[in-house]
């Protein structure tokens, strides 16, 4: 090869390097290509539009329907489909574009959080193995480890003090602030997603611990298998600012299109393979996105009303009392009309009986109740006294009737069996599951296989359903037809 053609190929190799170089800094997925070129290839189409989704996020191009730019995203990918390798990598991208932010990640364990924390860092720092190669340093070489503070679970870029933090579910995130937050994966397993007592710790550290990490504008990133409706995707969508979320909701395989997301990692052979030996339900939880307490679920709905109907016929309302201290004290007023209830109020607590029986008083009196109906067992008698005693004497409320009824029926069989009329008699009111997430939270995790933690929401709807089912029963001449 002559001189002058060796230098014209010389020439184009490079400027071919430079534009791969300025395509990586203007473009999460060609810097995924460079970075990570074996697993980044255009035949995983999946993993180029989540790529585009979180550039957009995180330039604030990604806006929802009022102009306003996401903070939130949500992705929920089917396991071994890239979704951890794309935020590491987007973590890189992040700091080659701004040396000062603040990362906090966190999974169910440890390991895994430190794990993230290390390809993190390795990649920034990963040196050539061969002279072409393209590495971090030639597209960002102003972003580099702080080798005196690199420790693998926290550790800093040049010339800051703190840049990315790892910890698991659970743990004290001391002296650390976000610009960005991730959390892949809060919960472990299918074991851990029928365990509510678990979920609800869960929750309660994501929302009082880990997020109080948050600075001013941060970036929230939620990851996870969608294992249940009360595992932290679930109680999010289901939540008030559930439309500040944008989500990402990948399938294996799309049963309305026939198509599988990325064969390139899973085709139909391993896709049945995997389908055969493994749990239905955990199976369609970690490749179809649907939650494992959806088949064992009781109530598959719970029907919902606009406006109360012109026409109502009573005010009625059903108490079931706190069995003991773990117990709830549940109450239900509705509207009845043409045997059916339309809610008007809940009351759901754990408090002790000094608390629950004048805040039922109140809230029947507010709703000027005609008739409430208390079960007697375990209390229920002197907690129907005590109320009566408010309402009458304090409040001076005496349009109402309290009945204290004894039920002998078994709680469970009662519960099971009115399930479908509970589903289709009893309607609540648009906004209820925010108005009263914990009566919600009790009634949609409820499972006809057991496991339950509580029954007292579950309880007292079925007392309603009961009612409207005797309401609605034909009578002739005083006896059944």
């Amino acid at each position: 090869m002559a001189k002058t053609d060796k230098k014209k190929l010389e020439a184009k190799l490079i400027l071919l390097r430079e534009q791969k170089i300025r395509g990586a800094r203007n473009s999460l997925w060609k810097f995924c290509k460079i970075v990570s070129p074996k697993f980044y290839k255009d035949d995983k189409p999946h993993l180029k539009e989540m790529c585009g989704i979180l550039q957009k996020f995180y330039e604030r191009t990604l806006l929802k329907t009022n102009g306003e730019a996401y903070d939130k995203v949500m992705i929920n990918l089917p396991p071994r489909f890239g979704k951890s390798q794309t935020l590491v990598n987007f973590v890189c991208w992040v700091y080659g574009k701004k040396n000062s932010e603040r990362v906090i990640t966190s999974c169910y364990v440890k390991d895994l959080a430190i794990a993230f924390s290390r390809f993190t860092r390795d990649t920034i720092s990963r040196d050539k193995n061969t002279p072409v190669e393209i590495v971090y340093n030639d597209i960002f070489p102003e972003t580099t480890i702080n080798k005196s503070n690199s420790a693998v679970e926290h550790w800093a870029l040049t010339n800051q003090f703190s840049s990315y933090k790892a910890c698991s579910t659970g743990s004290s995130i001391t002296g650390s602030g976000a610009s960005i937050t991730i959390c892949d994966d809060l919960v472990a397993d299918a074991d851990a997603a029928v365990n509510v007592t678990e979920l609800d710790k869960i929750w309660s550290w994501y929302i009082n611990t880990f997020l109080s990490r948050k600075e001013k504008n941060c970036l929230e990133i939620m990851v996870g298998t969608r294992w249940s409706k009360l595992d932290p995707c679930g109680r999010i969508l289901e939540g008030i600012n559930k439309d500040d979320w944008y989500v990402i909701n990948m399938e294996a395989y799309d049963q309305d299109t026939d198509k599988y997301l990325c064969p390139a990692i899973m085709d139909e052979k391993e896709y049945l393979g995997i389908k055969s030996t493994m749990s239905d339900s955990i199976f369609r939880a970690n490749y179809h996105q649907e939650t494992i307490d959806e088949k064992g679920r009781l109530y598959k709905y719970l029907s919902e009303y606009k406006s109360l109907p012109d026409k109502i016929e009573h005010i009625y309302a059903r108490v079931d009392t706190a069995d003991c201290g773990k117990d709830y004290t549940a109450m239900l007023v509705y509207a009845q009309s043409k045997g059916k209830a339309y809610v008007i109020d809940v009351y759901y607590s754990q408090e002790a009986m000094e608390i629950t029986e004048p805040a039922v008083a109140k809230m029947l009196v507010k709703n000027r109740v005609q008739e409430v109906v208390i079960e007697s067992n375990n209390g229920g008698r002197g907690f129907s006294r005590n109320i009566s005693k408010i309402m009458y004497d304090e409040l001076r409320y005496h349009n109402i009737t309290v009945v204290a009824t004894h039920q002998s029926k078994n709680k469970i069989s009662r519960i099971l069996a009115n399930a479908t009329n509970v589903m289709n008699s009893i309607l609540f009111p648009e906004g209820y599951k925010q108005r009263w997430r914990d009566f919600w939270n009790e009634l949609m995790s409820y499972s006809r296989e057991g496991k339950n933690r509580h029954d007292d929401a579950c309880d007292v709807v079925t007392s309603v359903a009961e009612a409207l089912q005797l309401l609605n029963r034909p009578i002739f001449l005083g006896r059944k037809r």
